[in-house]
């Protein structure tokens, strides 16, 4: 099989390696990391002619698209239109991330448990909204903000001003609709599931951590990294979410006339008592949760993602993971991340990386001479696998710690509820 994957960051470098086992891989654009495992074509991911040009070119049986920038501008819709079989949905259903308001009315009208909120365009309705409600609030921009949309507010004034932001224009037109919600307490867990709009495979459960420093400290970002599988979502959770979760979900597209198929993560909070209540939807594969579950998945998600892509009967199947494995993948990002990443740095990586390690490139390039240089505002991904989580810890921040640039920032802790509780078990 001849496999195309879409976009350049460190989620694709992960599918280009997963799926390289058993086809022959290619990446648009791609990056220095998607070339050591398949070809690169130097194709924007807004360039959708270029790209089904490149499907025909390279006879490309199957094509995977993954940031959702491209997922909402409609390739999907533009590549199944010329009979080319594309994994991922089509922009309508996509609309379930390009719009954090429109993923609310999902909810709503299918009753899945999420934070009671509101939806404004008008900046003194939504201070009217937040002076009404208690502390502590969170406020999100509605569309695509590259993960830079969400803001958790410790006090109402906090709330006002990320909403007069927002609105006033600082995050363009991502942030000219804004989502005002409750604060959910909780311990987050990411779901990423397989779906052709009805059936639904549930791939292993990861934990991102989005906020920059060490504790869960300082601002968010799009994830610091990430883990998994996760000890709290036992097979009655991951049963329960799929029920009262994922499954309505799917039923409210189809019945809005936006039947989803590609991978639907869902981002949850899982409440003290064990209730599950959905942070947000995302259109494809998370990242940086793919550079963790990915590399301790079993089963030929390859065949499912082909089926479903096709349109073709299909078996799911539970998400397994490889026994006695975890992978913990820790995110290096460069210096000013998020706000004002440094780019251009040199990189210098070891000619052997350390035992049980892989390592996922997401903002690099070669430079005219060669030279690895940052080019993105999250770097690289250290991957570290092992038998329990501290096994894993210890392989991942090896891995980070022998990887150098300058302004290389990096979290110790990624996976740090769990091995609390090991270290209590």
């Amino acid at each position: 099989m001849r496999v195309l994957v879409v976009g350049g960051g460190g989620r694709e470098h992960a599918l280009c390696w997963f799926l390289a086992r058993t086809a022959t891989v290619y990446c648009s654009p791609g990056n220095p990391g998607t070339a050591l495992v398949g070809t690169n074509l130097p194709i924007p991911v807004s360039d959708h002619w270029g790209i089904a040009a490149a499907v025909r070119e390279y006879k490309i049986d199957l094509t995977v698209v993954g940031p959702e920038a491209p997922l909402a501008a409609g390739l999907v819709d533009y590549l199944t239109a010329l009979g080319f079989a594309c994994f991922g949905p089509t922009a309508s259903a996509a609309r379930i991330e390009a719009s954090k308001a429109y993923a609310k009315e999902v909810m709503g009208r299918a009753h899945v448990p999420t934070a009671r909120s509101g939806t404004f365009r008008d900046r003194n309705a939504a201070h009217r909204y937040i002076d009404a409600h208690a502390e502590p609030l969170v406020v999100k921009a509605s569309g695509l903000a590259a993960g830079k949309g969400a803001v958790v507010c410790q006090s109402r004034a906090e709330a006002r001003a990320a909403a007069s932001e927002m609105l006033g224009g600082s995050l363009g037109e991502a942030g000219r609709e804004v989502v005002i919600e409750e604060f959910l307490p909780g311990e987050e867990l990411s779901i990423l599931a397989l779906t052709d709009g009805e059936q639904t495979q549930l791939l292993t459960p990861a934990q991102d951590h989005k906020r920059l420093q060490d504790g869960d400290l300082g601002p968010n970002t799009g994830g610091m990294g990430a883990y998994a599988p996760v000890g709290i979502a036992q097979p009655a959770l991951l049963a329960q979410i799929d029920e009262r979760i994922l499954r309505p979900t799917l039923a409210e597209l189809a019945r809005q006339g936006a039947p989803f198929r590609g991978a639907l993560y869902a981002g949850l909070m899982i409440s003290p008592d064990g209730h599950s209540s959905v942070v947000e939807f995302n259109c494809r594969f998370g990242d940086p949760e793919t550079q963790a579950v990915l590399p301790v998945s079993e089963g030929d998600i390859t065949a499912s993602m082909w089926a479903i892509a096709r349109g073709e009967r299909w078996q799911p199947r539970s998400g397994a993971v490889r026994a006695q494995s975890v992978a913990v993948t820790t995110v290096l990002a460069a210096r000013g991340y998020p706000d004002r990443p440094a780019k251009g740095a040199p990189i210098t990586v070891p000619d052997s990386l350390p035992e049980d390690t892989i390592l996922f490139h997401a903002g690099t390039a070669c430079d005219s001479a060669g030279t690895l240089r940052t080019a993105g505002g999250r770097v690289l991904c250290a991957t570290g696998l092992g038998s329990d989580i501290r096994s894993a810890q210890r392989a991942s921040l090896a891995l980070a710690d022998a990887v150098q640039f300058e302004g290389k920032t990096f979290r110790r802790d990624i996976g740090w509820r769990e091995a609390a509780r090991a270290r209590a078990s």
